[in-house]
């Protein structure tokens, strides 16, 4: 049996127990962890998230990556006008859609997310420290459902 809980108004809210809250404190405080990284690259968190997407779905349109990436379409442009001046993307035209852009990871861009990797990887145990892998998989599988009951895209 699923108990409802009932939002309290913003000025009782506890923040402790508000889940987009603490959501976003984690993803900031990871964020944070990989900061002096990213930066050594040359790198913005819209980039490393670029690259991170692009690793596992090379050769997307710029639309889809800007979902992927949690960007904003006109964030995400501007930053893949430095990984491209990096040598760190390419972008081809869409062969079904002359308008669309599909963008590229290439063997720089896939070097420089394996430079990254490591410290991710740790900031990744970090958060997830003295949690049970059963209690970690079954918050991945609760977040999955969250998505999926709030997305926009079929992605």
């Amino acid at each position: 049996m699923t108990v409802k809980q009932t939002l309290q108004p913003p000025d009782k809210l506890d923040l402790d127990n508000f889940a987009p809250y603490l959501m976003n404190r984690i993803i900031g405080r990871y964020n944070a962890a990989l900061q002096e990284e990213m930066a050594k690259l040359g790198l913005t968190t819209p980039q490393m998230r670029s690259l991170a997407v692009l690793l596992v779905r090379d050769g997307i349109l710029i639309r889809e990556l800007a979902v992927y990436a949690v960007v904003q379409q006109s964030t995400l442009s501007r930053g893949l006008d430095g990984l491209e001046q990096g040598g760190l993307i390419r972008r081809e035209p869409d062969p079904d859609d002359s308008r669309a852009t599909r963008i590229f990871l290439t063997a720089e861009g896939r070097c420089a997310y394996e430079r990254l990797w490591p410290h991710m990887s740790d900031a990744y145990e970090a958060m997830f420290a003295g949690i049970a892998d059963s209690d970690k998989r079954a918050f991945v599988i609760t977040l999955q459902k969250m998505l999926k009951n709030i997305r926009k895209h079929d992605f």
